[in-house]
């Protein structure tokens, strides 16, 4: 079988680690990435979809200084955060005017940085599903 494309491979680290159940599940999967040379990161999320996207761009780029995914170098946050805002349009149509709930990832390795989001959306008990995905290469 052919090798996998590295961003290929960051960005299904990212989905995995978004749809992780609980932090003790996120823990080993984390563990099991790094040694695959892989660094990931994730934050719970939650609130109203449109007054929050800043908040969600900025908690992305914070989860990945914070877990050595990234340096504070401008070009570095600036990856993450359209990374952060491509996953982001992916998710609006369907929450605009609601509020999510849910997860968000990111992995890198090498240049490739991918954020992905797993979000319930809605009101109370009455939830959609979906995930955003973006990629960037530094």
């Amino acid at each position: 079988m052919a090798e996998q494309s590295t961003s290929r491979e960051v960005a299904a680290a990212a989905v995995a680690m978004s749809i992780t159940p609980n932090r003790d599940r996120e823990r080993l999967l984390r563990a099991e990435y790094a040694r695959e040379g892989m660094k990931t990161a994730a934050v719970d999320f939650g609130g109203e979809f449109i007054s929050s996207i800043g908040k969600i761009i900025e908690h992305t780029i914070v989860a990945a200084r914070r877990e050595g995914l990234i340096s504070d170098a401008h070009p570095e946050e600036g990856a993450v955060a359209g990374a952060a805002r491509e996953a982001l349009s992916q998710i609006m149509p369907k929450a605009i005017g609601l509020n999510v709930g849910g997860k968000i990832a990111i992995a890198r390795r090498g240049d490739h940085i991918g954020v992905a989001m797993y979000f319930g959306i809605g009101l109370l008990h009455l939830n959609e599903v979906c995930v955003g995905l973006g990629h960037r290469a530094v």
